[in-house]
């Protein structure tokens, strides 16, 4: 089966196709045998926020062609926006929505307010972007993000001089005062608890009078090749960054190129339709998928066949076809790759020999604790599932359908759907809150049952 291409309306994070369920939740679909089709999907969360940074501080208007809409680039949007960005929909040939034309603000305004949503990006990436800005800019977001980690973004700007005000909490929400510059220089923060705070700084570097010299003093910083996205954007606006150095980033000052940029298809929100293969026994395609990238999600290509699937690339379609004798049970460290591990969990749950997940105690503080939020639901199905102090052990058990938890959280709603194939009756009761990386997710997972 190809699955139509799915043209999302105007997102609005208000509105009714905004993160939030109902009273009865959301049926997860059941398989009634292995799935087969095709499909695309919008573009890169990680990429298009990144890039609407850096497009907002560049040296004149650029685009951004098929970027997502979504809540939290919505919520980019409106940020950059309000600190006195021009952003414009204008007409585009992706399948998801308009492109974007970025004008930067001749002077960046603060005397305003960031909504940050639950958006790691946002609440992350715009504080040293209001610290450019001439006033105050107050950050808030929802009550969840009051409990996420915020500490290297709020230390490394105050201890680069920036006066921000978060009366010692550490947390959202905060003022950043604005002066319209910052010098910049060397810094050291402990980025372990998320590696936005590093690309956060890293973003606004080249616009500081000396550049930044930043050095993690923490024990590891996780998700790496989020950092290594954000330095090959830096690097492909011209901006001269040296990461030669294990824990050290050097950006230098100076100008960031206006670029004409297409954002790759989000390889992460790929992965449940990919897992939908893998649980079924069937084969999904996904096209556009890039011959190089930096996103997270090309590790699949490792990871989906240690459960028993293959994995056939050709040109810009990326295969996979499911195990034909049940699903094996995996044993895998994955510090670089934590927003993949609520999927991968997710397909253990349904295999027939034990699997363990390790190195991964960072995703504790993502939108929610993704270790305690799986183990609990899938117990509650049925399951064993044995929290580490890094991870989740999961033996073999029956589940059985009932409620669902998804903890506003994108990543554990679509888990709840990848059980659901294989369990029926599971019922999740906020589908609504794949809005905040991936609207289309209900149409799109309709289809795929179609």
């Amino acid at each position: 089966m190809q699955i139509s291409k799915y043209s999302a309306p105007e997102f609005d994070p208000y509105g009714d196709n905004a993160a939030g369920g109902d009273d009865e939740g959301w049926l997860a679909p059941t398989a009634d045998g292995p799935l087969e089709a095709t499909l695309q999907v919008p573009g890169s969360k990680s990429l298009t926020n990144r890039e609407l940074v850096l497009a907002a501080l560049a040296d004149g208007p650029g685009m951004l062609r098929a970027p997502l809409f979504s809540r939290d680039s919505e919520l980019m949007i409106e940020g950059l926006t309000n600190l006195g960005v021009a952003i414009e929909r204008v007409p585009g040939e992706g399948a998801f929505g308009p492109d974007l034309r970025i004008a930067p603000a001749e002077e960046l305004l603060g005397s305003t307010s960031v909504d940050t949503g639950l958006a790691g990006t946002v609440m992350r990436f715009l504080p040293p972007v209001a610290a450019l800005a001439l006033g105050p800019t107050t950050f808030d977001g929802d009550p969840h993000a009051r409990t996420r980690p915020m500490g290297g973004i709020i230390a490394g700007l105050q201890a680069l001089g920036v006066d921000l005000d978060d009366d010692g909490r550490g947390t959202l929400p905060f003022t950043v005062h604005g002066t319209g510059s910052v010098t910049g220089g060397e810094l050291e923060i402990d980025a372990s608890a998320s590696s936005q705070f590093v690309s956060g700084l890293l973003l606004s570097a080249p616009r500081f009078e000396r550049g930044l010299v930043l050095r993690h003093v923490g024990e590891r910083v996780p998700s790496r090749p989020h950092i290594d996205m954000t330095v090959a954007a830096l690097r492909a606006r011209g901006v001269e960054v040296d990461d030669s150095e294990d824990g050290v980033w050097r950006v230098a000052p100076g100008p960031i190129r206006a670029l004409d940029i297409a954002i790759e298809p989000d390889l992460s929100n790929a992965e449940p339709f990919l897992a939908a293969a893998v649980v079924t026994g069937g084969r999904v395609t996904v096209t556009g998928w890039p011959a190089a990238t930096t996103q997270v999600g090309a590790l699949l290509a490792e990871y989906l066949p240690a459960f028993g699937a293959s994995v056939d690339v050709q040109g810009d379609r990326f295969t996979v076809q499911g195990p034909a004798d049940g699903i094996r049970g995996v044993d895998l460290h994955l510090p670089e790759a934590g927003e993949l591990v609520p999927n991968l969990v997710a397909i253990a749950a349904l295999a027939t020999t034990p699997s363990r997940f390790s190195g991964i105690g960072h995703i504790r503080h993502h939108e929610t604790d993704r270790i305690a939020a799986l183990a609990n639901e899938l117990n509650a199905l049925g399951g064993r599932v044995r929290e580490t102090e890094d991870g989740l052990e999961i033996d073999p058990a029956p589940l059985t359908g009932g409620p669902w938890k998804a903890y506003a959280d994108h990543r554990m709603a679509t888990s709840g759907a990848i059980v659901g194939l294989a369990v029926p009756g599971v019922v999740v009761d906020d589908i609504g809150t794949t809005s905040k990386t991936l609207p289309q997710f209900p149409e799109l997972w309709r289809e795929l049952l179609a």
